[in-house]
């Protein structure tokens, strides 16, 4: 298997990695073989997976232009994945001149692309790091020069939290990070479930399967569940809801019927 030249060399390129799945599903470039037929595997279970993607992207940049509307201008990214087009910083930046855009992975191609994407932006940045670990994030030096935590930001955690065990404790991390935030904060978080799929459980269960088989667990987490993250957080309108009705900008019934997978929502600090 021949390495492009984006490639970073410390990477294994015969081991899927999910958000090379996910640019696979959102028509990017920056995956593999590897990641195209681990992708194409799961989408035999669950074929929608393209157009969950989307959806969630969409939900990503409407977030991001109501974060803007509502003064915010630092966005923290968690598990920013692959830059695609209309990433964070675009619509940010478009909404909100000298906004900054904070990113971070833990996945070497994410980071190197990012950091390729970001050259000469200097009101953004990309971090190599873990949610599961929030005081690394937080104390990094990327964060600490770009991004002022006694003022409000945007938290965005975004298609990540349903890659965090339980045994990892994804609820003491988002609560660790909410801590550290100013009041006016946002949290902005998308999450997968089985609710709202238009598929019995058990045949998009072989979807998850697939993520087990490349050890990358998909943890599908319920309403109930997903809302916990919520915990010390005022829900900003509509409330935790599939990813089409969160504050559309076309009707939400003009969705393709996997769009409504999962969900999605925005919180506040008081």
């Amino acid at each position: 298997m021949d390495r492009p030249a984006w490639a970073p060399r410390s990477i294994d390129i015969s081991v899927p990695s999910v958000s090379r799945m996910y640019d696979f599903y959102l028509g990017g470039s920056h995956n593999f073989e590897v990641d195209r037929e681990a992708a194409r595997r799961a989408m035999e279970f669950l074929p929608g997976l393209p157009k969950i993607m989307q959806a969630n992207r969409a939900f990503m940049r409407r977030a991001v232009r109501y974060a803007a509307d509502q003064g915010i201008t630092q966005f923290l990214d968690i598990g920013s994945g692959i830059p695609t087009f209309g990433n964070v910083h675009e619509v940010a930046q478009a909404a909100r001149p000298g906004a900054r855009v904070m990113y971070v992975d833990h996945d070497p191609v994410a980071v190197a692309h990012s950091q390729a994407v970001l050259e000469g932006n200097d009101g953004a940045a990309v971090v190599a790091a873990d949610l599961r670990k929030p005081q690394d994030i937080l104390r990094s030096p990327e964060v600490e020069r770009l991004i002022d935590l006694n003022q409000p930001v945007a938290l965005l955690l975004v298609a990540i939290l349903h890659f965090v065990e339980d045994e990892d404790d994804p609820y003491g991390a988002v609560a660790e990070l909410r801590e550290a935030l100013a009041p006016g904060s946002l949290l902005v978080l998308t999450h997968a479930s089985y609710e709202g799929i238009p598929l019995p459980p058990e045949r998009a269960g072989g979807a998850v399967d697939v993520y087990e088989e490349i050890r990358n667990p998909l943890i599908m987490r319920s309403r109930e569940e997903i809302a916990r993250f919520f915990e010390g957080y005022d829900m900003v309108e509509p409330g935790l809801v599939a990813m089409p009705r969160w504050r559309p900008d076309t009707t939400p019934e003009d969705d393709d019927p996997y769009a409504f997978s999962g969900f999605a929502g925005v919180g506040r600090t008081a």
